[in-house]
């Protein structure tokens, strides 16, 4: 670029304009310039550090680089944390800390270019409308390497980013891992039996039996969304987070008061899929609504019933996206059980700059090895879908 450009650090999110933030691509719906990512807005964002769940007590300081021109104007952005741990990532480098520190290093603090306890692929070089996208993004991984040694930060970690962002972050020197996730992929389906016919007859009836028996004993769906999420609503599915994430994580990672929070900003964005019987809500799902993706979340239960999970978190993610046009549901980290219920293998990609040498020779050695190792899996689950042989199916692109 042929003017100066300055890169600031705010550690407060909400000291942001939202107005300001809306002119990067993607992070406003009502806005013009990419694909809406609802992580990605000034509501979710915001509400994340407003309600107390990534914050400094918490492992999760802000460290959110804003690139301006000479005038002052924000031209790019990066969500990001300086963090204590690595809890919350989905992208595990908890090998990477322990051999660095019986080397004798410190691997905290690391900065983490990221959305808190989302792993969902989105933007991580946000390029504000209008704007030259190869520069700004080149301009923004260098300057998330410079503050990283500046700072005396072990390492910086991209995660979830869009494989189209990798150039400008392999650029920089960044290594380049890969991982594995279930999507569904709407390839025009018209509706749910129309996806199911391209499914093997075995694979298709057991789905169908699988939805039958999870709707016994008297439950009942309900797509909430918009006005219907009450503060009452909250306080069920709450419960049913805290049941289910007590259980999972030992310390659920989001309060009471993010849910009322994105229910005030962002309502438009949520449908909770929640299952109801005897008259009160027994289990439900959290999803958010992208402009072309269903972002599947978190769920919980009060109680256990046979299937229910993958009624209220697969299946009927896949009924919602269909009836809303929508080109993919990405249901979250990990999960070869999702295959089964037509989701399929995706690659997921990060970008990590490690500042001791030593440990990123270390490091670039095992994700050559790990990358292959992906890619085998991946080839092997494709394989094993529940499609029949030479069924049409759509790219992920």
């Amino acid at each position: 670029m042929t003017q100066e450009v300055s890169i600031r650090i705010e550690q407060s999110f909400t000291a942001i304009p939202p107005e300001l933030w809306a002119t990067l691509e993607g992070a406003d719906r009502d806005k013009a310039g990419g694909v809406y990512n609802p992580f990605n807005a000034h509501g979710f964002l915001s509400a994340l550090e407003e309600s107390g769940s990534a914050t400094a007590e918490t492992g999760w300081l802000g460290h959110h680089l804003l690139l301006e021109d000479a005038a002052g104007i924000l031209i790019g952005a990066v969500p990001c944390y300086l963090k204590s741990h690595s809890r919350g990532e989905y992208v595990f480098d908890h090998g990477w800390a322990d051999a660095y520190q019986r080397a004798g290093g410190h691997y905290y603090p690391k900065l983490q270019a990221a959305i808190p306890f989302t792993p969902a692929t989105g933007p991580r070089l946000m390029v504000a409308q209008g704007r030259h996208q190869a520069e700004i993004r080149a301009l923004l991984a260098a300057g998330l390497r410079q503050i990283t040694e500046k700072l005396g930060a072990s390492s910086a970690h991209v995660t979830f980013l869009p494989e189209d962002e990798l150039a400008a972050f392999e650029g920089q020197g960044y290594l380049h891992r890969t991982d594995q996730q279930f999507h569904f992929l709407n390839a025009g389906y018209r509706d749910h039996d129309d996806f199911l016919d391209t499914l093997a007859s075995r694979k298709r009836k057991a789905l169908k039996k699988e939805r039958c028996a999870a709707l016994e004993n008297g439950i009942t769906i309900d797509w909430l969304t918009g006005s219907d999420l009450t503060e009452s609503v909250w306080d069920e599915f709450f419960a049913f987070y805290m049941d289910t994430g007590s259980r999972k994580w030992g310390r659920p990672y989001l309060t009471r008061d993010f849910y009322s929070l994105i229910g005030e900003r962002m309502a438009d964005d949520i449908l909770l899929v929640m299952a109801k019987r005897n008259g009160r809500y027994i289990a439900g799902a959290i999803n958010f609504i992208g402009g072309d993706t269903l972002f599947g979340r978190h769920w919980g239960c009060i109680e256990e019933h046979p299937f229910l999970h993958f009624e209220v978190c697969y299946h009927q993610a896949i009924d919602f996206a269909l009836a809303k046009g929508l080109k993919k549901v990405e249901a979250g980290a990990q999960g070869e059980h999702k295959l089964a219920r037509g989701y399929q293998p995706v690659t997921t990609h990060s970008a990590h700059f490690i500042a001791h040498a030593g440990l990123r020779r270390a490091v670039a050695d095992y994700l050559e090895h790990e990358r292959r190792e992906v890619e085998q899996i991946g080839e092997y689950l494709g394989e094993h879908t529940p499609f029949r042989k030479g069924e049409r199916q759509c790219r992920d692109d």
